[in-house]
């Protein structure tokens, strides 16, 4: 489990053993016991895997096939699943993304779009508070 994960996430990221190690202050000996299942990493060893992966301490320790593990997105990156558009344009968020993003009934969502690049829906709060981060530090550098 663990065992394959790293191995596969560290020949994800163009590394060899040697360079894993020293990113992570171990010997290539020791990586290549976590590798091989005789060994297993310590609970910090793997935060700093994580991190050197951009995945998740979760997705590091998953239980998964090799084949899914080409489908773990980077830290903070999500893909929820196709959804169908309706007669009338309305798509329904997917429970998970409802949740991460915490958007709820009644929330007001923001529809923006490129023509190469596609749509991006912003929740309306969150867009608010960062033009308001924006005119603050515009205001401070007498901008405004």
């Amino acid at each position: 489990m663990i065992d394959m994960n790293i191995k596969h996430f560290r020949k994800r990221c163009g590394l060899t053993q040697e360079q894993l190690a020293e990113k992570l202050s171990v010997t290539r000996q020791t990586l290549a016991k976590w590798e091989n299942g005789e060994a297993s990493p310590t609970i910090d060893d793997c935060i700093r895997m994580a991190d050197i992966f951009d995945i998740t301490v979760n997705d590091l320790a998953a239980d998964m096939k090799e084949e899914e593990l080409d489908f773990v997105s980077p830290k903070g990156k999500h893909i929820f699943g196709l959804v169908t558009v309706g007669e009338r344009g309305q798509i329904v968020i997917p429970k998970d993304a409802r949740e991460i993003f915490a958007i709820n009934p009644g929330d007001k969502l923001l529809v923006m779009g490129d023509e190469q690049q596609g749509l991006a829906v912003v929740k309306t709060d969150a867009l608010q508070s960062f033009a308001s981060f924006i005119l603050e530090a515009m205001k401070k550098k007498g901008e405004l």
